[in-house]
């Protein structure tokens, strides 16, 4: 029963309107990726909204224009980018998950 009402709790929250873009969403529509679909881009902000800090965001955001730096991030030795690879990594899931 807790389990459907955090689900429905996420559901509501994911979905509600955003005023106002952020950082993934403004990379999300410039994308080549994305193709300007802005009701996914917009998806994807909420859910960064919910799992990322503001910094977290402008990070990933980057990853839009240069992929590559996902991947030198992804097999870096550092803490720091270990510990935000982790939080980008359950990021990207629940993106996948709600957004489809």
């Amino acid at each position: 029963m807790l389990n459907r009402i955090v689900i429905a709790a996420a559901a509501i929250v994911l979905t509600a309107p955003l005023a106002m873009s952020g950082p993934i969403d403004s990379a999300c529509v410039r994308s080549d990726r994305a193709s300007g679909n802005k009701p996914l881009c917009s998806c994807i902000q909420r859910v960064a909204n919910q799992t990322l800090s503001r910094s977290d965001q402008r990070r990933a955001a980057s990853f839009f224009k240069d992929p590559h730096q996902a991947q030198v991030v992804r097999m870096s030795k550092s803490n720091a980018d270990n510990a935000f690879w982790a939080r980008y990594k359950r990021f990207a899931s629940s993106a996948e998950a709600y957004c489809r």
